[in-house]
Order: C-alpha cells, then structure tokens, then sequence
C-alpha cells in the first residue's frame, strides 16, 4: 500500500487521547520529536482538525500550524476577532467530510467564470488561477502525498457564492482506505472522557489554537 510510511508514523508516536463532548483529540509525540494534534468526531469518524509543531532547537514555545480546520486566534476580545473575519484579504480554509475534502476561500468576489482550477499531477496539488490576475494560490494536499496519488480533474468540484469560491474533491478509495487504517491504529490508544477526569491539564496538551 502506498500510504503504508504514514501508517507507520502514526504507529511510532506516543499517542494520548481524550474526549470532550462529541470530539476526541488525539495527541501525536514522533520520535523526531514533531508533535501533531488531531481533533475527531465521535459521531461520523471524520477528523474536524489537524496541526503540527516541529521541534524547536532552542525549546522556545512555538505555535502550531494548522493543516485542517480553522483556528481563533488567541488573545483576542470579540471585537478583534470580528475585524480579522471581516478583513478584505482572501482568507483559505480547509475541511474533510466522510466522502470529500473542502476548501473555502473567502473575500473573493469576482464571477464565477474569471477562476481557472486545475489538478495539478506532477506536484499533486490543486491550482487557482484568474483571468484577471488578481489571485493565484497552488494549494498543497497533504493527503495525496501520504497516499502517492495523483489528482485527476472529473473529480474536482467549484462553486462561488457570496464572495466565496468553494472547491470540493471527492475522496479517492485509497485515501478512505487510508483513513480506515488509521482510525483502526487508533482504537487501541487509552483514552480518557473529560466528564468523569479533571483533564483541564491534557486539554491545555492538546488544544489546536
């Protein structure tokens, strides 16, 4: 199998778990001493977040960097927070459902017809293009890195709607049977349910900020 490396990653971590409300997180220590946190649904097994902190030289405190997901920054009051969604500059983000993986770019308000979207083999990445040449983005997908698979165009999906253009991909087997694989790996990690421990502790672990 052509993911077998990134299964053999997540089998070499140290890995803690726990559960609050309907999401459990999952902590991933690797022995190259990279951390990766992930946040899941206990209802549909699809993984709602993902970041990653490399390991810093000089033990400084470093952020985490989102893979999936949104985060809020932290530090802030509300007021702040609404003027960051409100500001003009085209804002990424990106999600998975069970069949596909979503990325949603904000603040772009020109028609539908001025965006070029490619699937781009060679790099297995996705590409947005304008006629105008207003924006450019080639959007890394670490999924077809983990699964060497190499994104065909039927498969892509655009829509644009209240100044946002949504890109959608449907799921190839290999990544579903991937993500099967991994949860599998999972269910034999302890975890622990934040209603009946005091896990203040393992949250602060595990947050995604």
């Amino acid at each position: 199998m052509s993911y077998e490396n990134w299964l053999n990653l997540i089998k070499s971590a140290e890995k803690s778990s726990i559960i609050q409300g309907t999401v459990r997180k999952v902590h991933y220590r690797f022995p190259d001493g990279r951390e990766m946190a992930e946040e899941y649904s206990t209802e549909t097994g699809v993984v709602l977040r993902r970041a990653w902190k490399n390991k810093s030289a000089l033990l400084q405190k470093e952020d985490w960097i989102i893979e999936l997901g949104e985060s809020i920054p932290t530090g802030l009051n509300e007021n702040e927070v609404m003027l960051k969604e409100s500001c003009s500059e085209p804002l990424l983000t990106k999600r998975v459902t069970r069949n596909a993986i979503e990325w949603r770019i904000r603040n772009l308000p020109y028609p539908i017809l001025t965006y070029a979207i490619t699937c781009e083999e060679k790099d297995k990445t996705i590409t947005i293009r304008t006629s105008n040449k207003k924006y450019f983005k080639k959007i890394q997908v670490p999924e077809f890195q983990r699964c060497n698979y190499l994104p065909k165009q039927d498969d892509l999906n655009v829509v644009h709607k209240n100044a946002t253009l949504i890109i959608t991909y449907k799921k190839p087997a290999i990544l579903l049977e991937m993500e099967r694989a991994t949860l599998k790996t999972l269910q034999d990690v302890e975890t622990v349910e934040c209603s009946n421990f005091p896990c203040e502790n393992l949250l602060s672990d595990l947050m995604i900020q």
